[in-house]
C-alpha cells in the first residue's frame, strides 16, 4: 500500500463526514425538529475540530511562515466554529427540545444565538484564509497543477461560510474542504510520510 494513501484518506474524512452529516441538517431549529438538530451538532463537535487537525497536519514539521500561518488559520477555525457548534447547536438543540410548539424566543436567547454567530464567522473566515494560504503554499512549493487542489477548498470554505452545513451548498462545502484535504496529503512528497512514520517508530522504541 502506498504511504500516501493512509494520510491521504484519514485527512478527507472530517471534512466528508460533515458534508454527509449536513444531509440530515433541519434548516431551521423548532421543537419538533430539536433532538435531530442536537444529535447532528454532537457529530459536529467531533468533527470540526478535526477537519483543522487535518489541515495542520498538511504542514507537518514545517516551521517556515507559511506553515505557521496554516496552523494559525486551523486553529482558528478549530476554536471558534467549534464554539459555534456547541452554543447554536448543542446547546440551542438541547433547550429547544424542551419547548413547547408556536414557542417564542427570548431576548436572552436569541442574544446568545446571534453571539454564537459571530463566533462562527471568525471561524469560517479562519478557513477562506487557511484554504488561500495552502494555495499560495503549494503554488510556490509543488507547481500551479498540485495547487489547482487546493482550490476546491477556497470554494468550499466560503460555502460553510455563507450556508453552514446545510444541505446542499454547505454540505457540498465541508466535503470539498475535506476532499481537497485528502488530495493534498496524497499529493505531498511519500518522504514526508515515510520520515514521519520512521519518526514515531524510533520514539517507540
Amino acid at each position: 500500500m502506498s504511504p500516501r494513501l493512509l494520510p491521504a484518506v484519514v485527512l478527507a474524512v472530517p471534512g466528508v463526514g460533515l458534508g454527509a452529516a449536513g444531509l440530515f441538517h433541519p434548516h431551521r431549529l423548532l421543537p419538533a425538529n430539536a433532538d435531530q438538530w442536537y444529535v447532528v451538532h454532537l457529530g459536529g463537535l467531533v468533527l470540526f475540530p478535526l477537519v483543522g487537525v487535518a489541515l495542520a497536519l498538511l504542514v507537518r514539521g514545517r516551521v517556515d511562515p507559511l506553515a505557521w500561518l496554516v496552523r494559525v488559520g486551523a486553529f482558528g477555525w478549530a476554536v471558534f466554529y467549534t464554539s459555534l457548534d456547541v452554543v447554536y447547536g448543542v446547546v440551542a438543540g438541547r433547550v429547544t427540545a424542551q419547548m413547547e410548539d408556536g414557542y417564542q424566543r427570548s431576548a436572552d436567547f436569541t442574544l446568545m444565538l446571534r453571539t454564537a454567530e459571530d463566533l462562527g464567522r471568525v471561524g469560517s473566515w479562519s478557513l477562506i484564509a487557511t484554504a488561500v494560504v495552502l494555495v499560495v503554499d503549494t503554488t510556490l512549493r509543488r507547481g500551479p497543477a498540485v495547487a489547482a487542489l487546493a482550490l476546491p477548498m477556497v470554494l468550499g470554505g466560503y460555502l460553510v461560510h455563507a450556508d453552514h452545513i446545510f444541505s446542499p451548498q454547505g454540505a457540498l462545502g465541508a466535503a470539498l474542504v475535506g476532499l481537497s484535504t485528502g488530495a493534498l496529503a496524497w499529493n505531498l512528497p511519500e518522504t514526508r510520510w515515510r520520515e514521519n512514520a520512521t519518526s514515531g517508530s524510533l520514539t517507540a522504541s
